[in-house]
């Protein structure tokens, strides 16, 4: 049992979310995804507090890299899988995103994650890579797995179903 009572500290300062969601606007999901990855359009503040980023887009796919720290540790010492689901969702519905047009948008209406393997610290960047299974008119389902990637070891795995609308004017 460690000993180490030091005090840890995170500061998070982030932009106008607004502004974030204001800049989808006239962009096809896939051009949106591509400007947050480009560092053209500020990342959401969920992005800055979960430690996590798009890394890659194209039509159908997305994904996310993390880096689970030790805030995230749940009382037994292993990473949340709060954490997991929130990269996972992410890349889920970001995945749903490149495929949308212009003036269309998503809402996530559930999400399954399991978790086959804890997560520490010491495992490293995870990576969520997601892929778009059906994109319709009014839903759309994605499956993710998440690595750890620095072994490649799979750490989790899950599927999404998303609302698809016209983003209200």
């Amino acid at each position: 049992m460690s000993t180490d009572t030091t005090a840890r500290e995170r500061t998070i300062s982030w932009q106008d979310p607004l502004d974030t969601a204001a800049a989808a606007q006239g962009r096809t999901g896939l051009e949106f995804i591509r400007a947050l990855i480009a560092g053209e359009v500020p990342p959401p503040p969920i992005s800055l507090v979960m430690n996590m980023r798009p890394v890659e887009a194209e039509e159908g796919r997305a994904v996310f890299a993390g880096e689970p720290g030790e805030e995230f540790y749940n009382p037994i010492g292993v990473v949340h899988a709060g954490f997991v689901m929130t990269v996972a969702d992410s890349a889920l519905g970001c995945a749903v995103q490149t495929t949308l047009p212009a003036g269309r948008a998503y809402t996530t209406l559930e999400t399954k994650v399991s978790m086959v393997r804890p997560i520490h610290a010491s495992t490293g960047r995870v990576l969520a890579e997601a892929t778009v299974l059906h994109s319709g008119r009014t839903t759309a389902t994605a499956e993710v797995k998440v690595t750890a990637e620095q072994t490649g070891k799979l750490l989790a795995h899950g599927t999404t179903t998303c609302a698809v609308f016209d983003v209200p004017a």
